[in-house]
């Protein structure tokens, strides 16, 4: 039987403070929640049409990540390698760029007054920039990245030929993805698309700059909670945080097995 392999202390101190620094605000969070009233503070009007407003744009956003990634994914999976770094890097710098200048980006593209399209768009009665389109837009670009790359890894050609026989025996292309390829990265289509939910439930700083923080149009639940603060209504905002935290924490157990173990 082989004896267990024993933590060096050298590394168990800095993992220590590590778990603490990542545990500690969510513990101080938690200390300061208004256990006693935090339903009636999810019952107020503001809170509920925050969340309503969270709701349309993650579930539209996730909608169009999962109708806009999954072809994305496959090409990535499966084109020559040398265009698929370039396009790869495209594709996933919106997880790495800073979310505000997501949204300048975008605010400088689809602007009606200075944008690079806005002006074309505006003449046919399309205005995207802080509306609940455009807040669904934001949380799309910034979303859109952790489905392709979750999707993509079960998307590549299969190792056991299965497909290249299926083609061999008659079946074609859009058969062979439709009975074959798609029914085995199901699982990871599914963890996409909630890791694609939950980022754009969270989406705070694309939306505020390309969609405004509007009431009732695109103020979503992390703009409500940086509202709430700015106006020291500190129990509004530790309320909808739970919110935020129970919603992180059911995707990431919901996702252990399908993605974050592999």
């Amino acid at each position: 039987m082989r004896p267990p392999t024993r933590t060096p202390r050298l590394l168990a101190v800095p993992a220590v403070l590590g778990v603490t620094l990542l545990t500690l605000p969510i513990v101080a969070l938690l200390w300061r929640m208004p256990w006693s009233s935090v339903i009636d503070l999810w019952a107020e009007p503001e809170t509920v049409d925050a969340l309503r407003i969270s709701l349309v744009v993650s579930l539209t956003s996730a909608a169009l990540s999962v109708l806009l990634g999954l072809p994305l994914a496959w090409f990535l999976g499966r084109m020559p390698h040398r265009w698929s770094r370039v396009v790869r890097a495209v594709v996933l710098l919106p997880m790495v760029l800073p979310p505000v200048v997501a949204g300048t980006a975008l605010l400088f593209a689809l602007s009606p007054r200075r944008g690079l399209l806005g002006p074309a768009l505006d003449g046919i009665g399309i205005t995207l920039p802080f509306t609940t389109a455009g807040a669904v837009l934001a949380a799309t670009v910034v979303a859109l990245p952790f489905f392709v790359i979750t999707a993509e890894s079960a998307l590549h050609p299969d190792a056991d030929g299965l497909e290249d026989a299926a083609t061999t025996l008659g079946a074609s292309p859009a058969t062979v993805l439709r009975r074959i390829t798609l029914p085995r990265a199901r699982p990871a289509i599914a963890a996409g698309a909630a890791l694609a939910w939950a980022r754009a439930l969270g989406e705070f700083g694309a939306t505020l700059t390309f969609a405004g923080n509007v009431p009732g149009r695109t103020r979503t639940l992390p703009l409500a909670i940086f509202e709430d603060l700015e106006g020291g209504r500190f129990e509004s905002a530790l309320a909808v945080s739970l919110i935020m935290l129970a919603v992180s924490l059911s995707v990431l157990v919901s996702l252990r097995e399908k993605w974050l173990l592999r």
